[in-house]
């Protein structure tokens, strides 16, 4: 079921790479990512008040709320210069190189998070970063 939603996720990411960018015509990028945001907030506590996922709030942690905290950081610090990058560049160079990501991720998921780096993950690598330079180059 993972791969379903992993999927839709790409779909919607992709969707939302184009709309920013029509959005964006005449409107600063600090503001348009406050407008984004402010949707994402509302649509995400009311998933969370349908799923009746508020009473799990007490329960978190300390060391969750703080990794959430700096992940909120890093979301916001990501969205804002995406969509700078988006309102200077063409939407076909900005996300290929957004999505060196997934590099940054696996590279950062070895060393941090101990996960297994394989021959497959590093030629899935490369793949990417050598992908990334043809549509951008």
């Amino acid at each position: 079921m993972w791969i379903v939603f992993a999927v839709l996720s790409a779909v919607f990411a992709a969707l939302t790479s184009i709309l920013a960018k029509i959005g964006i015509d005449n409107v600063n990028s600090n503001l348009a990512t406050a407008v984004r945001t402010v949707v994402v907030v509302a649509m995400a506590w009311i998933m969370v008040f349908l799923t009746h996922s508020q009473r799990g709030l007490p329960e978190i942690s300390r060391k969750s709320w703080v990794f959430l905290i700096l992940s909120g950081l890093a979301t916001g610090a990501s969205w804002l210069c995406y969509y700078r990058a988006l309102q200077l560049g063409e939407v076909s160079k900005v996300v290929p190189i957004d999505k060196l990501s997934v590099v940054f991720t696996l590279v950062l998921a070895f060393v941090f998070l101990h996960e297994e780096f394989t021959a497959k993950s590093l030629i899935g690598c490369i793949l990417i970063g050598a992908g990334t330079l043809v549509m951008v180059l």
